[in-house]
Formats: C-alpha cells, sequence, structure tokens
C-alpha cells in the first residue's frame, strides 16, 4: 500500500491507496505547530495508518507528504511554511529515519494537483492529459500535471499564478509587490474585501449577494473576475484540457462554478479568439469531500523518474 498524508495548518489527513487503486479509510488528526511537532503528527499519523491498515509502518511501498510552503521535492526540505511555525526543516530525511521508510515531500499544491488528476480520471472513467489545479484557499495557487506528471518548474515555482500582478494600482501583496492575482482571488482577499466577523466570509458574501445585496453583489463580481482571470491565465500559458478549482473556496461549489462560467461566457461574447478556447466547458469545481492532497501524496513515489522533457 501506497501511504499519503496532508499536513495543514490545522489538521492532518491520510489515506492509504492500494495496489488495486481502492482507498483507505482516511485518518484525521490535529497538526502540531513548529517542527518537533511536525515531525510527531507525521509519525502519528503513519502508525494509525498502520494499524487501519493491519500492517506494519515499514511495509508501506511508499510515504508521500503533502505540505504548505516551500518544497524541495529532491531533498525533503520545508522552508516559508510560516502556518505551520517552519523556516527550516528536513521532514524527509527526519521521518526516513525514524520510520524506516523512503518518505517523499512535496509542496500540498502539487500534490493535490496529482490527487484531483487521479481522482477524476477514475471518477470519470478517463484521465485528462494535462490538467491545472487552482487552488482557492488563503491564498492563490496551481499545480500542473503534464502526461501524469507535475510540472514543477527550473525553481519549483510552477504554478505561482498568484503573484501574477494585475494591477499595478492594486493592494500591496504579502510578497511584496503590489496588485498580485491572488490580492482579489483567495480567502485572504475576501478577509479584506468582505470584513466582517463572519466565520465563513464567502459563504456569507455569496448569500447577500443571491439576496440582492448591492454591496456583496459588487464584491462578489470583483473576486469572480479574479478566479475567471486565474483560469483564463492558466488556459493560455499551459493549454491544459481541463482547469479543476480546489482548496477551501471550492466548498463554494455550484455557485463558484456558475459564477466563474458566467464570466467566461461574457469576456468570449466580446472575443472570437476567447470564445475559440470554450473556457466555460474547461474549468469545473472539484466534488466536495475528495481528499486530493491526501491521494496526490500518496502517488508522490511515482513522481521518482523525471520525464523527459523536464531534464535539463
Amino acid at each position: 500500500m501506497r501511504l499519503g498524508i496532508d499536513i495543514g495548518g490545522t489538521k492532518t489527513a491520510a489515506v492509504a491507496i492500494g495496489d488495486g487503486g481502492e482507498l483507505s479509510d482516511q485518518v484525521r488528526m490535529p497538526t502540531g505547530f513548529g517542527a518537533e511537532a511536525v515531525v510527531e503528527t507525521a509519525v502519528r499519523t503513519v502508525e494509525r495508518m498502520a494499524q487501519v491498515a493491519g500492517i506494519e509502518a515499514r511495509e508501506f511501498r511508499s510515504i508521500g507528504i503533502g505540505i504548505p510552503g516551500s518544497v524541495d521535492s529532491a531533498t525533503g526540505r520545508v522552508t516559508h511554511a510560516v502556518n505551520l511555525g517552519l523556516e527550516g526543516l528536513d521532514l524527509g530525511p527526519r521521518l526516513t529515519g525514524r520510520l524506516g521508510v523512503d518518505v517523499r515531500v512535496e509542496n500540498d499544491v502539487n500534490a493535490a494537483a496529482l490527487g484531483a488528476h487521479h481522482l477524476l480520471g477514475v471518477a470519470d472513467g478517463i484521465r485528462a492529459h494535462s490538467m491545472a489545479y487552482l487552488n482557492l484557499g488563503t491564498g492563490l495557487a496551481a499545480g500542473i500535471v503534464l502526461d501524469g506528471h507535475l510540472l514543477r518548474g527550473r525553481r519549483g515555482v510552477a504554478g505561482e499564478i498568484g503573484h501574477i500582478p494585475v494591477d499595478p494600482a492594486g493592494e500591496r501583496c504579502p510578497c511584496g509587490q503590489r496588485g498580485c492575482l491572488e490580492t482579489t482571488a483567495s480567502g485572504s482577499a475576501l478577509a479584506t474585501l468582505w470584513p466582517g466577523s463572519h466565520r465563513y466570509p464567502a459563504v456569507d458574501l455569496f448569500d447577500r449577494a443571491d439576496a440582492g445585496d448591492a454591496d456583496a453583489v459588487r464584491v462578489r463580481e470583483r473576486f469572480l473576475t479574479g478566479v475567471a482571470s486565474a483560469v483564463r491565465l492558466l488556459a493560455l500559458t499551459t493549454d491544459v484540457d481541463d482547469i479543476v478549482i480546489g482548496g477551501g473556496l471550492a466548498a463554494l461549489g455550484d455557485r463558484l462554478l456558475a459564477g466563474t462560467r458566467a464570466t467566461l461566457e461574457s469576456w468570449a461574447a466580446g472575443s472570437a479568439f476567447l470564445a475559440s478556447l470554450d473556457l466555460p466547458r474547461r474549468v469545473q469545481v472539484i466534488p466536495r469531500g475528495f481528499p486530493a492532497a491526501a491521494v496526490g501524496a500518496a502517488l508522490i513515489g511515482e513522481e521518482l523518474e523525471v520525464p523527459a522533457w523536464q531534464r535539463s
């Protein structure tokens, strides 16, 4: 069995994949804060999954981990995972030494992209030749899968489209630039654009917009324009078959999908070029409950062989 672990800022989820592609029951537990706590969380998760599977931890065929931050997939080192209190952690080597199994580590959005590619292919009975996974969470980023392999780029930043400036007069982004795409189409953007004490700002915004609140309609349209811009950007730069929206804001479901498609359709009405790309049909929202990041982490072991088109 291949084990995949998705380490998030507050919770950790895990799933195992059998030789026949079947998924085990998921295990969830709180994520610790700081380097030592993150390592212990991962170890406890592996031990719990081994109990569920009825095997020893060392009997897993491979173990993969998806985690926020900058990840060197070749060395298993994680940096800049601020929400986890990690400024530098050799997570892969530390866990390999503790568990006696080779542990691979990947950025969580890349892992989710690989998992979404696999899960949606299984669900549809086909597997898209290429796919971009647009993660709308606290931030905005994308993972790109070509021929079943992740496109990481020379420095591992392929898909970091959230930090492409789209408005020179826009808000200052945490990355230091101004008017980045992330400042209009992300959870942090909504917290700024629609402030208040709401536990779920996105749901409250869409509910109020649906009820006819003029301010909510205006903010929702700005947000949807940002999401549609991200979809268009991915299509024009990668020309993938499908663009799948995931992340925390994907919980908006059909309302997010319908709004994004409507924006894309309005642009296509004024551009024969955009109309020819059929963007509304190529975008979808990942179904609720799909454990994309954990499944993708379990598949990371298959990424050991770098495809020819990525070799320098």
